[in-house]
């Protein structure tokens, strides 16, 4: 916790914050240059803009090297803005619009078709005059599973996303159809899955790529994305998945994956950005009743969806600081860490164990780099706090806390109604 000690001790975690976000830059830095050193160099190393879309931390990994996974079109221009070349982004989704195919195929990104009637609608766009052949990749389910968390598990008999891999006669019809498609698109899912899980997927695709390279010439499928997947270590008895791991498993798989034949492409986000980033909230009111012990935050839902509506699958681990960010010390209970938000499952942290716990404290919430902000919601118009970062020991604004009037332009959109008045 020596990073919110600094950052108090600095004056970025103001009076008027009543919680920020700090993030390790040095560690992402870090953290990407492992993932990058695992694979081969000609890897495209994307990382998947969901999992924290701020600008200026997709800027600071484009400058490193790093490509964009986008899943919107929005998404695509938060790249674009933050400096990734179009060749560096790859454009996912399962709900491409007709113009969000061709605004992707004019600016040269590459598209992974999630379903065969999307390849149609890029064959369209292939004869249309003035734009360019699509560069694309198919997203093939390979029903090897579901891992742990059955929402983030995308590779079972059934998906939204992908074609099936039992329809993989039709899909090696589409590579003999179309030119431009070059490469298949795997994904397992992004926390749960075993590394077991995650090779055994990856290497069911791979198979087929093997296939119609054999059936339709060397180098028809030249694109292999691997997707993500590796996850975070939520829990202290998590066991690590790591970069260098899961390329072992698939060097043993799948040897022909890294002859140079292929062209890798990886879209880790969650691994990358969880553990480099921590939440931090004024302990706002204690409440004592009865067998229970509840501590008021200002951050809840707003920030932890998914940790407030499954708690047992997405857990987080909480230090109790001092209103200077020193670690307190003491006897130790059962603590309810409450949200600000009105509904009875606004509770970011069932049951932590910490010591005696008091108004103006600081709670510390791991392991928040990934899918918090990204994920953020606007029930009770609550403001995004201030997010800073620290990088060779000096800190830095990332994001400004949001005012009021933000909060309400927010809710008036881009444009001012215009119009008569309603009332």
């Amino acid at each position: 916790m020596e990073l919110v000690r600094a950052a108090v001790a600095s004056g970025f975690f103001r009076e008027a914050d009543t919680a920020i976000f700090i993030h390790d830059l040095d560690g992402l830095e870090a953290g990407f240059a492992a993932v990058r050193a695992a694979f081969p160099p000609e890897t495209l190393s994307a990382v998947a803009v969901k999992a924290n879309p701020l600008p200026r931390l997709l800027r600071f990994l484009a400058q490193r090297g790093a490509g964009a996974e986008v899943a919107s079109l929005p998404e695509l221009h938060l790249a674009l803005t933050a400096g990734v070349p179009p060749e560096r982004i790859v454009f996912d989704s399962p709900a491409k619009t007709r113009e969000e195919l061709r605004a992707a195929v004019r600016l040269g990104v590459h598209i992974n078709a999630d379903n065969l009637d999307e390849l149609d609608r890029l064959a369209e766009l292939a004869n249309e005059p003035g734009l360019p052949a699509p560069s694309a990749g198919l997203r093939v389910n390979p029903q090897t599973g579901l891992g742990r968390i059955r929402s983030t598990s995308v590779a079972g008999r059934y998906s939204k996303f992908g074609v099936p891999l039992q329809s993989q006669a039709r899909i090696r019809e589409a590579f003999a159809r179309y030119p431009w498609l070059c490469g298949l698109h795997v994904h397992v899912g992004s926390q749960g899955c075993p590394l077991e899980l995650l090779t055994a997927g990856s290497a069911a695709v791979f198979d087929l790529a093997e296939t119609i390279n054999r059936e339709q010439g060397p180098g028809r499928v030249r694109l292999f994305d691997l997707g993500g997947g590796l996850p975070a270590l939520y829990r202290d008895g998590d066991r690590p998945t790591d970069a260098p791991s899961y390329v072992a498993a698939l060097k043993e798989r799948c040897p022909a994956l890294f002859t140079g034949l292929y062209r890798i492409i990886t879209e880790f986000g969650r691994v990358l950005h969880a553990p480099q980033a921590v939440a931090v909230s004024r302990v706002e009111y204690v409440k004592r009743q009865p067998g229970h012990r509840t501590a008021i935050l200002h951050l809840g839902a707003d920030a932890f969806v998914r940790e407030c509506y499954q708690p047992k699958a997405w857990p987080h681990r909480a230090v109790l600081l001092d209103a200077a960010g020193r670690e307190k010390q003491g006897p130790t209970a059962v603590w309810h860490l409450a949200g600000p938000l009105c509904f009875s499952g606004d509770f970011p942290v069932r049951r932590a164990r910490l010591p005696d716990v008091a108004p103006g404290d600081l709670i510390a919430i791991r392991d928040v780099g990934a899918y918090a902000l990204g994920m953020w919601s606007r029930y009770n118009s609550r403001q995004i706090p201030r997010i800073i970062g620290r990088y060779d020991g000096r800190f830095v604004i990332l994001r400004e806390r949001e005012t009021p009037m933000d909060v309400v332009r927010f809710w008036e959109g881009g444009a001012s109604a215009t119009g008569d008045d309603l009332g």
